[in-house]
């Protein structure tokens, strides 16, 4: 049986390393936003889709031939050698897209598409190898076996793999891994011809077992795709608020496997008197925490995620639960993994594909909840029916709160809708994230207008007059660290002003533009095109700029790279990066060769203007260290006024000669560093840790 374990372990661990391995890769390629990880989870899940089609067909169309299936997935393996090592070539980057979903899709087969379908088909097949051999074993434990590998892949990842070494290494060492995976599988496959399980026992087993009904095949589905749902958009939920880190893909998706371990282990795990009422309790108080979204209070970041993955894991729970209670004999094994993998491929695809498509905000979550409680009503009335719960008194009494805890829900999920579409002037979804326009204080003389992203502003703009519409305000106030940028620029302060190149990575509302001069010139960078649509159509920053203004789209990062390859040196006087996806940190933008970019295009009294305002992440340390790696003087300017219009902001400064800061400086309008000594955080592209940065206090 060991050889067994381990060929199914090693595949799992494998299956589900790979993941945050290549979407850490290619996260810097497409912006850095949520979807990345979203869209790679589509692709791995269409892969095992694949993988689990290939095992059945395998075993159906070969059944009591363990020759020719050995011989055939030895062929596989051998054949899927040549996408070895696994690592993508720069050759693979993008070009500017409004929607890179196929582009991630066609890099990922690219660079590790048959070696995945391989593994992932490896979980069934073994499975049914065993079960074929043992003659009476039950292999639903080796599933169990499975997830445990999977879920040791991916723990190992944020806090082993990614901390000790480099993304290409990563690739490297998985490649290594992956040639020790077929050796044990060739191994199964020999001990598998050596009990040549014959074509008349299959049949008689296969009789002796009752065939799933086709009401249960698809509770299976429906069950794995709710799973499959909450979990993705529960994820993208909490990285668009907090950060795009492996930490908060392999954390959910680690209690999403957790969830198939205990339900698969043993029947006992799964009782439905413990698990309904704990996902009520979590899922009231994930409904709680969305509705106060734009409260006054940021509830710490530790409760949100944690109220976050109590709900996703109770609901998962509840799912596969109910998906096990109905599984059927062995001898049907593979095609209920195929049924599984099948539903989690379309709730990835609803996900990923749909949803942004059909809604103007991240509803996909609010109605995952609710489907899981409709459902978790029907399997209780299913039992009913079938006789498995015959007290009527507590079925009665159960429907009563059931009902009730359903439209309680629907009521307050509708209110959280209701509340971000209420007083939005302009709404737009795309794989960068969900948009939105607000009006505020309309007929007033202070009615502002603002661009959000997900929950964080990003812009405002008070429309009422003419003086106040064509000042900046949130975090570029006159004495925010944008503002001293400008006023203190050597450019700046010569008698007459001389005219200056600016460079602004992220466009926001174009807040920046209201500072430039006629004889200047701002050329914004931005990967979203629905952010350039609201900003010349909402707002007037751009509209009135009298500078010559243009806009680039496509990912600031590569844009930039592709300049300078084209020969094209921008010399800019000052060069802004502003780039966040809703709250969350585009790590491609802060590693040593982003900064090497940067430093290429700014001329030599120019100033490279960093903004690390967040709440929950402290950018300063690893900001410091890479401007101490350039040689950089380095200034911090934090504002906490409760001037009109203004917000709390964070902003480093950096110039390669020190003169050019030192008027802001001797007017002590700079900040002290809150440490003397920066703590040592360099990121570059092979190596980042965004855990060295939360705010966990």
């Amino acid at each position: 049986m060991l050889r067994y374990i381990l060929t199914i372990f090693l595949s799992a661990f494998l299956l589900f390393q790979v993941q945050p391995i290549l979407a850490r890769y290619i996260l810097p390629w497409y912006g850095g936003t949520p979807a990345v990880w979203t869209t790679c989870m589509l692709c791995f899940q269409i892969g095992l889709l694949a993988g689990y089609t290939y095992a059945h067909g395998l075993v159906a169309g070969f059944r009591g031939h363990p020759r020719k299936q050995a011989a055939i997935h030895f062929c596989l393996i051998l054949a899927s050698l040549v996408f070895l090592p696994i690592t993508p070539t720069d050759t693979m980057k993008p070009e500017a897209t409004a929607d890179p979903t196929w582009g991630i899709v066609l890099l990922l087969l690219k660079t590790v598409g048959l070696p995945f379908i391989v593994i992932s088909a490896s979980g069934p097949l073994i499975q049914h190898w065993f079960f074929s051999a043992s003659k009476s074993a039950s292999p639903y434990r080796l599933y169990a076996v499975s997830n445990f590998g999977s879920l040791l892949g991916l723990l190992s990842y944020p806090f082993l793999f990614e901390p000790l070494f480099g993304l290409r290494q990563q690739t490297q060492l998985w490649s290594v891994t992956y040639i020790v995976y077929g050796i044990c599988a060739t191994l199964c496959a020999w001990g598998f011809i050596q009990n040549r399980p014959s074509t008349k026992a299959h049949s008689e087993g296969a009789t002796s077992s009752p065939a799933p009904t086709f009401q249960n095949r698809i509770s299976w589905g429906v069950f794995a795709a709710l799973g499959s749902i909450v979990l993705l958009a529960t994820t993208n939920q909490m990285c668009q608020d907090v950060a795009v880190v492996p930490f908060l893909w392999v954390l959910p998706l680690s209690l999403y496997l957790i969830t198939f371990i205990i339900s698969f282990d043993h029947a006992r795990w799964y009782h439905r008197g413990i698990w309904i009422p704990l996902t009520t309790v979590s899922v009231a108080a994930l409904v709680y925490l969305l509705n106060q979204d734009y409260a006054d209070v940021e509830l710490h970041i530790s409760i949100q995620v944690g109220i976050y993955l109590s709900a996703m894991f109770s609901c998962c729970m509840v799912c596969h639960g109910e998906m096990v209670r109905l599984k059927p004999a062995p001898t049907y094994l593979t095609s209920f993994y195929l049924v599984v993998s099948l539903g989690g491929a379309i709730g990835g695809i609803l996900v990923s594909q749909v949803a942004p498509r059909i809604f103007t905000g991240m509803w996909e979550l609010h109605l995952s909840l609710l489907a899981v409680a409709l459902m978790i009503g029907y399997r209780v009335f299913q039992d009913t029916r079938s006789g498995v719960i015959v007290n009527r008194f507590w079925l009665a009494l159960f429907s009563l709160f059931w009902i009730q805890v359903v439209f309680t829900m629907s009521f307050f999920l509708w209110l959280h809708i209701e509340d971000q579409v209420d007083g939005a002037v302009a709404s737009k979804r795309s794989f960068y994230g969900s948009l939105r326009v607000y009006d505020g204080n309309v007929g007033k003389s202070n009615h502002w207008r603002a661009l959000y992203h997900g929950r964080i502003n990003h812009g405002r703009q008070y429309l009422d007059y003419e003086t106040f519409r064509a000042k900046p305000s949130t975090y570029y106030m006159q004495f925010s660290g944008a503002g001293l940028a400008f006023d203190f620029h050597p450019k700046r302060l010569t008698q007459p002003e001389q005219a200056i190149n600016i460079g602004v990575v992220g466009l926001g509302t174009g807040t920046l533009a209201s500072y430039a001069n006629s004889s200047d010139s701002i050329r914004f960078y931005e990967i979203n095109p629905d952010v350039e649509t609201l900003a010349r159509e909402y707002f007037s920053y751009l509209k009135e700029c009298p500078a010559d203004l243009s806009i680039k789209l496509g990912d600031a990062r590569i844009t930039l790279e592709a300049e300078l390859a084209a020969g094209e040196s921008n010399q800019f006087d000052l060069l802004f990066v502003d780039a966040f996806s809703g709250d969350s940190i585009p790590i491609h933008l802060f590693t040593e060769e982003a900064f090497d970019t940067y430093l290429k295009h700014l001329a030599p009294d120019g100033i490279l203007v960093v903004h690390i305002t967040n709440l929950h992440i402290d950018l300063s340390d690893p900001v410091r260290v890479l401007g101490d790696v350039f040689d950089l003087e380095s200034i911090w300017v934090a504002r906490h006024s409760k001037r009109r219009g203004e917000y709390y902001s964070n902003w480093v400064l950096m110039s390669r000669q020190p003169e050019t800061l030192n008027k802001i400086k001797s007017q002590d309008l700079h900040t002290d560093w809150e440490r003397e000594e920066a703590r040592l955080i360099h990121w570059t592209d092979d190596y980042s840790n965004l855990l060295t940065v939360i705010k966990w206090d």
